[in-house]
């Protein structure tokens, strides 16, 4: 099987929660100091201001990616992936990767809109398996 574009912004998305996780843990730590960043963490400790905005926007990548990994997956192993297909994807990760400075921001409503792009690029996606 062969790499379709969809399966590249399957990888990149993966990659982009990789940094989410990133600026999370660096958030984290400056909020909570590095004896608790490298402990066990035991006690939950509630992130605030950025840290917390950021874990929300983290948390928030790790309950859509696996609809659109999905999406791209069964599309890709059914030979439906096609132009709409590929936008999809382009949509999800276009507006995933908005998401972040949209969430950080804390602008009303953005982070909402920003949001329902990536689930029409989902559901697009998954449009053409019918």
């Amino acid at each position: 099987m062969k790499m379709t574009g969809e399966l590249w912004i399957l990888v990149a998305s993966v990659g982009l929660a990789a940094v989410q996780a990133a600026i999370v843990s660096d958030y984290m730590r400056r909020q909570t100091g590095n004896l608790y960043a490298i402990g066990p963490r035991d006690e939950y400790i509630p992130l605030t201001g950025m840290a917390g905005r950021m874990e929300r926007a983290y948390r928030n990548m790790l309950e859509t990616l696996p609809w659109f990994a999905i999406m791209v997956i069964v599309t890709h192993m059914t030979d439906r992936t096609n132009g709409t297909t590929l936008a999809g994807a382009y949509l999800y990760f276009g507006a995933r990767v908005a998401y972040v400075p949209a969430y950080a921001c804390g602008i009303p409503g953005l982070r909402s809109v920003i949001w329902w792009l990536a689930g029409i690029g989902i559901l697009t996606i998954a449009s053409q398996l019918f």
